[in-house]
């Protein structure tokens, strides 16, 4: 396979003798593909630039082992393929990992924590899913939230409000048209996080499956994954990964498993 990949080189220096001869480090330049329609973990800015939580984690990964990076806005349908063609070395794109994908792409150490989680209003009694019951509760259609909330309540339960998006679910539990919503935690953190006048709470249950997003490489590409797992590594001992999470989310930074 033929990998599409940029090198910048960075010459250390030359010695001119009966033979030229010259002594160079080459710095690699790994092309990244990131969605751009999943905020917070990565949007496109007015500048039209990728930005996000994903963002800022691979930016810091690729600073913590040396290399360098090229963002390219990569939509969803076909990214796993980018990564086989060659078109593309890594994908970051809130990407849960599976073991589907597993047979598709070599994922990194999980990066983020991605269930679902229940959102109230501050002063609400809710402290589980089972307290929902009787309650008029908002899911995003056909998402993960839908799926345990109906398992709850009832498939067909009236009290179940479905929603097109996150966003609006969310504005419909602060205009008091629902009681509690479920969806992900991070788009419902970062709702909060930039919303604190909204007085919103997450709780969080043991029913929601334990998931993880994670970083993919093309398959047996163990160079690349290896230095991807030790920036990881280095960025969360030193303290980069909690920054990052606090900046987009909250102070409650979570412990990720080792793989």
């Amino acid at each position: 396979m033929i990998r599409k990949l940029a090198k910048t080189i960075i010459f250390a220096g030359c010695v001119a003798s009966a033979v030229l001869s010259c002594a160079y480090a080459a710095q690699q330049t790994y092309v990244v593909g990131s969605g751009g329609t999943y905020r917070p973990f990565e949007f496109e800015n007015s500048q039209k630039q990728l930005e996000g939580f994903d963002i800022d984690i691979i930016k810091a990964v690729a600073k913590a082992e040396g290399f360098d990076i090229k963002l390219v806005n990569t939509p969803w349908e076909g990214i796993f393929a980018t990564l086989n063609s060659g078109d593309r070395d890594i994908i970051i794109s809130g990407i849960t990992i599976t073991d589907k994908r597993k047979a598709m792409v070599d994922f990194s150490a999980p990066y983020f924590p991605a269930e679902q989680s229940i959102v109230v209003p501050t002063d609400s009694k809710v402290d589980s899913i089972n307290a929902l019951k009787g309650k008029k509760v908002g899911v995003v259609n056909s998402s993960a939230g839908d799926i345990v909330v109906s398992d709850t309540l009832g498939k067909n339960s009236t009290d179940i409000k479905r929603f097109d998006n996150t966003p609006l679910m969310l504005q419909e539990l602060t205009e008091d048209g629902i009681d509690a919503a479920v969806g992900d935690v991070g788009v419902i953190k970062y709702y909060i996080k930039s919303h604190p006048e909204k007085q919103l709470k997450t709780v969080s249950d043991t029913k929601f499956e334990r998931q993880y997003f994670g970083i993919a490489v093309a398959r047996d590409n163990q160079e690349l994954l290896g230095k991807i797992n030790a920036g990881l590594k280095k960025i969360i001992a030193d303290g980069t990964y909690a920054k990052i999470y606090s900046t987009w989310f909250d102070s409650n930074v979570p412990t990720l498993p080792a793989e």
